[in-house]
């Protein structure tokens, strides 16, 4: 269980970017992190991530405070991936994938069977067998995403946080990426997921995290959560949420 406690958090010049942010984030769950722009989702991230760790209160996995940590323990507790990374990378899919499993080996240390497993473990549960031998960066960006989520299977962390893994992708490729993080919940990861569509949240998330000007406006579990009064005033316009066949439709 990862859980923040009062976490507060403000740059340098006293712009307050999260104000006693409180949430429990159950393992074997997909957390939908909502908000507008400048919500502090992206700096609820880097607090998790030690990036910004001048916050006051407290981050919890299981119980040990995320501060105590070396940058290498940490990475053993929680994976990033980055919102449409690795453009760039001249690296095959699968020697990208197996980058994943670094903390796992000694300074001067190469890539051994134990590493070369895992990569062939995350390719084959991500079904991008027939990708592996192509360079990344002649990947589409939801193929490239997939190998981002590969890349942090390698690293072999509990704790998964996408940054708007949706980002710049057609409904097809979104759709293909939402189900491998809900996929990667239900064998028992943590997966914390930001995005600016709502009706991702709604298909995808088992709960919903919503964050405006750096606080909770609510939270819970992604049916009670997502109605149209609470989306309306988090993005200060009207919206309406309807119920069809179980499944939830935003407009």
């Amino acid at each position: 269980m990862t859980e923040l406690r009062n976490v507060s958090f403000t740059f340098p010049g006293g712009v307050q970017a999260l104000s006693n942010v409180s949430e429990v984030f159950p393992e074997g769950r997909v957390t939908a992190v909502l908000g507008p722009n400048g919500a502090g989702k992206t700096t609820l991230f880097r607090c998790i991530l030690g990036f910004c760790p001048k916050y006051t209160g407290s981050i919890l996995y299981n119980g040990t405070d995320l501060r105590t940590l070396s940058p290498a323990a940490l990475a053993k507790k929680v994976a990033y991936i980055p919102q449409q990374g690795a453009r760039h990378s001249g690296l095959t899919l699968r020697d990208f994938v197996t980058l994943g499993s670094v903390r796992t080996l000694s300074l001067t240390g190469v890539p051994g069977p134990r590493q070369r497993e895992a990569a062939s473990g995350a390719i084959r549960l991500l079904s991008l067998e027939a990708l592996e031998n192509r360079p990344v960066r002649t990947l589409s960006g939801g193929e490239r995403q997939l190998a981002l989520i590969a890349r942090a299977l390698c690293q072999q962390s509990d704790v998964l946080l996408m940054d708007e893994p949706d980002a710049s992708l057609d409904p097809a490729h979104a759709g293909r990426v939402l189900s491998a993080a809900a996929m990667l919940a239900e064998q028992g990861h943590t997966v914390i997921l930001s995005t600016h569509r709502p009706e991702y949240a709604a298909r995808y998330a088992t709960d919903v995290l919503l964050l405006k000007a750096g606080t909770v406006l609510s939270s819970g579990e992604t049916a009670g959560i997502m109605t149209g009064d609470s989306l309306s005033r988090l993005y200060d316009t009207e919206m309406r949420v309807s119920h069809v066949g179980g499944e939830l439709f935003i407009r």
